[in-house]
């Protein structure tokens, strides 16, 4: 059930924790993939019961020390991001350390209201980064039971990076090496001479004034910020399978062919966020998915496999399609699942992501944005991007305490447009469960018209899940 009264936390300690050996003073540059990234915050966060056998005090010593000896390794989330002579942002690898907050929260794990993340997670259970590249928060609850939780510039890394690293902390914390050391290689990034790169890549990105109107680079209004709200759900494994059916529906595909759960999920989800509209008339909808590129530039070559598995950074492309909310409402899902694969497949190859990065180039210092992320999206013109967060290490994170009984990434981005991440279930059962920041118009339509796929997150289902 949802906690009845407004969580209070309140704050006991704030300490900087450093990486336990000196680190030599340097600068390291971003890469052109982390400059088309704006400068927003993304969270993350694991529940976990009590243990009868240690203490909270315990915990968070083991926590700061294996944090100290993680920040060897992964020192970039040990500076600060400074802005550069030519207006750029850079990190500046100077050990300034990572600002980890104690606190206490005046719940029971089970009474959190984790459907409603806006009330119970967002600057209470996340920390709020304010000096550093990462802050850390642990939260004590009434029950005894604990949140960790990490908050990180997203110019710095992607969910990939951040997932190697809470991996490789958690490895620490109980006394074993790290299993894939991060890379910060930039030389993997870099630019061709000459440069060169596909048209396609105009219609995905653009330099910032290319589109910025001056209303547009205003903060968004108080009444703005209240339409968009943040909601998780869960959805059963047997509804992905059916998705998944009905977006193949009458298609003789080979297994390579087959259109993804992704894909399935992402049509389904492009329909159902204007499934409420009376009268569309000629208005659009666009919908954008994030593409990870490590696998794109490795496109056979082994050598290379493992320096890009490891790399740390955003190595990102937001591919998106725009179709009449007609459409969308009136043709099938295995016809809108094929246009979802349509636009998705022109970010999937190696040429894409090298063509990327040259546009950025030939661009820089100019700040650039994907086009979706900017897109005035309203409730008449919805836009909205899905970002995989399918391979979300949450069954790993076990910092010697045992597995989180919940977690998620919590990511308010701020843009006009939506942003929705699928992420598995600790059940480990296939289940997905779902991060959404939508206008509060799309999440009634969601919930009316798919009440039946998108279940309110609650701690019988977390509680479940062990």
């Amino acid at each position: 059930m949802p906690l009845k009264r407004e969580l209070e936390v309140k704050v006991s300690k704030t300490e900087v924790v450093a990486a336990a050996l000196p680190i030599q003073e340097h600068w390291l540059p971003l890469s052109n993939l982390d400059l088309l990234l704006p400068p927003v915050d993304v969270g993350i966060f694991f529940c976990y019961r009590k243990t009868k056998e240690l203490s909270f005090e315990t915990m968070v010593g083991a926590l700061k020390k294996s944090l100290a000896q993680c920040l060897i390794a992964y020192y970039a989330f040990s500076g600060q991001l400074v802005t550069n002579t030519s207006g750029e942002p850079e990190l500046l690898c100077n050990n300034r350390g990572v600002d980890f907050v104690e606190a206490f929260g005046d719940a029971e794990l089970m009474d959190l209201d984790l459907y409603n993340p806006d009330e119970t997670v967002e600057g209470k259970l996340v920390p709020e980064r304010k000096h550093g590249v990462l802050a850390v928060q642990a939260t004590q609850l009434k029950c005894g039971g604990m949140v960790v939780s990490c908050t990180f510039a997203h110019q710095v890394a992607d969910a990939y990076s951040a997932n190697m690293f809470v991996v490789s902390w958690a490895e620490i914390t109980q006394s074993r090496p790290i299993s894939q050391p991060p890379s910060f290689r930039r030389s993997l990034l870099l630019p061709r001479r000459p440069t060169a790169y596909h048209l396609s890549v105009d219609s995905m990105y653009a330099t910032i004034s290319a589109f910025a109107s001056p209303e547009d680079q205003e903060p968004a209004a108080e009444d703005d910020k209240r339409t968009a709200l943040s909601r998780i759900y869960y959805v059963k494994a047997d509804q992905i399978d059916k998705i998944q059916a009905l977006a193949n529906d009458e298609k003789c595909f080979g297994k390579r062919n087959r259109r993804t759960k992704l894909e399935g999920f992402s049509a389904f989800l492009w329909k159902m966020i204007v499934s409420g509209k009376v009268s569309a008339g000629d208005g659009y909808c666009k919908l954008g998915i994030v593409v990870d590129g490590r696998k794109r530039l490795i496109d056979g070559e082994e050598s290379q496999e493992k320096l890009i598995a490891s790399y740390f950074g955003n190595v990102l492309s937001i591919p998106y399609g725009e179709k009449k909310i007609k459409e969308l409402k009136e043709k099938s899902l295995s016809w809108v699942a094929d246009e979802v694969h349509s636009f998705l497949k022109s970010a999937l190859s190696k040429e894409h992501f090298l063509g990327l990065i040259d546009w950025v180039e030939e661009r820089r210092p100019h700040p650039a944005l994907s086009r979706i992320y900017a897109a005035r999206a309203t409730e008449e013109e919805p836009a909205v991007v899905v970002s995989s967060g399918l391979h979300f290490p949450v069954r790993k994170i076990d910092f010697g305490w045992g597995t989180p009984l919940f977690g998620s990434y919590h990511f308010p981005w701020g843009g006009k447009s939506g942003y929705v991440m699928p992420m598995p279930s600790p059940k480990g059962n296939g289940d997905w469960i779902i991060y959404m920041h939508l206008l509060e118009e799309q999440l009634k339509m969601i919930e009316t018209n798919a009440a039946h796929v998108f279940i309110p997150l609650s701690s019988d289902y977390i509680y479940s899940c062990t």
